[in-house]
Protein backbone atom coordinates (compact mmCIF):
# COMPACT_ATOMS: atom_id res chain seq x y z
CA UNK A 1 0.00 0.00 0.00
CA UNK A 2 1.44 3.23 -1.28
CA UNK A 3 0.61 6.25 1.31
CA UNK A 4 0.49 9.30 0.15
CA UNK A 5 3.09 12.18 0.71
CA UNK A 6 2.90 14.32 3.93
CA UNK A 7 5.09 17.76 4.05
CA UNK A 8 4.44 18.24 7.53
CA UNK A 9 5.65 20.98 10.11
CA UNK A 10 5.62 19.90 13.75
CA UNK A 11 5.65 22.67 16.28
CA UNK A 12 5.35 23.26 20.27
CA UNK A 13 4.26 26.51 21.89
CA UNK A 14 5.09 27.35 25.08
CA UNK A 15 4.38 24.11 27.47
CA UNK A 16 5.60 24.10 30.94
CA UNK A 17 6.34 20.07 30.56
CA UNK A 18 6.79 20.21 26.60
CA UNK A 19 9.19 17.12 26.94
CA UNK A 20 6.53 14.85 28.10
CA UNK A 21 4.66 15.84 24.77
CA UNK A 22 8.00 15.90 22.37
CA UNK A 23 8.64 12.56 23.54
CA UNK A 24 4.86 11.17 22.72
CA UNK A 25 4.97 13.14 19.24
CA UNK A 26 8.38 11.77 17.85
CA UNK A 27 8.15 12.90 14.37
CA UNK A 28 8.46 9.98 12.76
CA UNK A 29 5.54 8.64 14.26
CA UNK A 30 3.40 11.79 13.76
CA UNK A 31 3.86 11.68 10.06
CA UNK A 32 3.38 7.74 10.60
CA UNK A 33 -0.43 8.56 12.09
CA UNK A 34 -1.56 11.12 9.66
CA UNK A 35 -0.56 9.31 6.35
CA UNK A 36 -2.34 6.38 7.01
CA UNK A 37 -5.62 9.21 7.51
CA UNK A 38 -4.80 10.77 4.24
CA UNK A 39 -6.72 9.69 0.82
CA UNK A 40 -4.68 12.82 -0.95
CA UNK A 41 -0.98 14.24 -0.37
CA UNK A 42 -1.10 16.60 2.05
CA UNK A 43 0.80 20.15 3.75
CA UNK A 44 0.18 19.72 7.14
CA UNK A 45 0.90 22.16 10.21
CA UNK A 46 0.51 20.55 13.96
CA UNK A 47 0.70 22.71 16.68
CA UNK A 48 0.33 21.57 20.25
CA UNK A 49 -0.44 24.55 22.72
CA UNK A 50 -1.43 25.38 26.00
CA UNK A 51 -4.65 25.97 27.31
CA UNK A 52 -4.93 29.37 26.86
CA UNK A 53 -3.70 29.26 23.41
CA UNK A 54 -6.15 26.25 22.70
CA UNK A 55 -8.91 28.32 24.88
CA UNK A 56 -8.46 31.84 22.37
CA UNK A 57 -8.26 29.82 19.24
CA UNK A 58 -11.70 28.04 20.31
CA UNK A 59 -13.08 31.09 21.25
CA UNK A 60 -12.32 33.36 18.36
CA UNK A 61 -13.32 30.74 15.55
CA UNK A 62 -15.50 28.31 17.03
CA UNK A 63 -17.35 30.36 19.09
CA UNK A 64 -16.84 27.92 22.01
CA UNK A 65 -15.05 29.88 24.73
CA UNK A 66 -12.90 26.62 26.25
CA UNK A 67 -9.83 24.65 25.38
CA UNK A 68 -10.77 21.59 23.37
CA UNK A 69 -8.32 19.09 22.20
CA UNK A 70 -8.20 19.37 19.07
CA UNK A 71 -8.91 22.26 16.17
CA UNK A 72 -8.38 21.75 12.68
CA UNK A 73 -8.51 24.23 10.25
CA UNK A 74 -8.73 23.09 6.95
CA UNK A 75 -7.86 25.15 4.05
CA UNK A 76 -7.92 22.84 0.77
CA UNK A 77 -9.08 19.34 -0.11
CA UNK A 78 -7.67 19.09 -3.60
CA UNK A 79 -5.43 18.42 -4.93
CA UNK A 80 -3.28 18.47 -2.12
CA UNK A 81 -5.33 18.52 1.75
CA UNK A 82 -4.06 21.60 3.46
CA UNK A 83 -4.68 21.99 7.10
CA UNK A 84 -3.54 23.29 10.39
CA UNK A 85 -4.24 20.57 13.49
CA UNK A 86 -4.18 22.45 16.87
CA UNK A 87 -3.87 20.53 20.19
CA UNK A 88 -3.90 21.45 23.38
CA UNK A 89 -1.24 19.36 25.60
CA UNK A 90 -2.92 19.64 28.86
CA UNK A 91 -6.35 18.49 27.73
CA UNK A 92 -5.01 15.85 25.84
CA UNK A 93 -2.88 15.01 28.98
CA UNK A 94 -6.05 14.89 30.98
CA UNK A 95 -7.69 12.73 28.37
CA UNK A 96 -5.61 10.22 28.00
CA UNK A 97 -5.40 9.78 32.21
CA UNK A 98 -9.48 9.65 32.14
CA UNK A 99 -9.26 7.10 29.46
CA UNK A 100 -6.38 4.83 30.64
CA UNK A 101 -4.62 5.09 27.27
CA UNK A 102 -0.69 6.33 26.65
CA UNK A 103 -0.37 9.99 25.99
CA UNK A 104 1.11 8.87 22.23
CA UNK A 105 -2.02 6.70 21.77
CA UNK A 106 -4.35 9.36 22.20
CA UNK A 107 -2.09 12.00 19.98
CA UNK A 108 -2.51 9.44 17.33
CA UNK A 109 -5.49 8.98 17.99
CA UNK A 110 -6.99 12.75 17.61
CA UNK A 111 -4.21 13.35 14.88
CA UNK A 112 -6.50 10.72 12.91
CA UNK A 113 -9.41 12.62 14.08
CA UNK A 114 -8.56 15.89 12.79
CA UNK A 115 -7.02 14.30 9.54
CA UNK A 116 -9.77 13.23 8.77
CA UNK A 117 -11.67 16.42 9.73
CA UNK A 118 -9.29 18.33 7.19
CA UNK A 119 -10.90 15.77 4.38
CA UNK A 120 -14.29 16.89 5.28
CA UNK A 121 -15.14 14.16 7.34
CA UNK A 122 -17.51 15.71 10.09
CA UNK A 123 -19.13 13.52 13.16
CA UNK A 124 -21.25 16.40 14.13
CA UNK A 125 -23.68 16.57 11.25
CA UNK A 126 -26.10 13.53 12.30
CA UNK A 127 -25.69 10.36 13.58
CA UNK A 128 -25.01 8.41 10.38
CA UNK A 129 -21.80 10.47 9.49
CA UNK A 130 -20.34 10.44 13.54
CA UNK A 131 -20.59 6.71 13.18
CA UNK A 132 -18.69 6.53 9.77
CA UNK A 133 -15.98 8.43 11.46
CA UNK A 134 -15.58 6.70 14.22
CA UNK A 135 -15.49 3.53 12.15
CA UNK A 136 -13.10 5.06 9.78
CA UNK A 137 -10.73 5.74 12.80
CA UNK A 138 -11.11 2.49 14.45
CA UNK A 139 -10.39 1.23 11.31
CA UNK A 140 -6.88 3.36 10.91
CA UNK A 141 -5.66 3.24 14.07
CA UNK A 142 -5.62 -0.64 14.12
CA UNK A 143 -3.93 -0.79 11.02
CA UNK A 144 -1.61 1.31 13.28
CA UNK A 145 -1.26 -0.87 16.06
CA UNK A 146 -3.84 1.10 18.39
CA UNK A 147 -6.73 -0.38 20.23
CA UNK A 148 -10.30 1.28 19.52
CA UNK A 149 -9.86 4.63 21.56
CA UNK A 150 -14.37 4.60 22.12
CA UNK A 151 -14.23 1.24 24.21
Amino acid sequence: MTLPRLSLSLQFGALADAPVHRAALPRHKVVRWIRHALEADAEITVRIVDAEEAQALNRDYRHKDYATNVLTFDYAMEPVVMADLVLCAPVVEREAREQHRTLADHYAHLLVHGTLHAQGWDHETGEADAEAMEAREIEILARLGIGNPYR
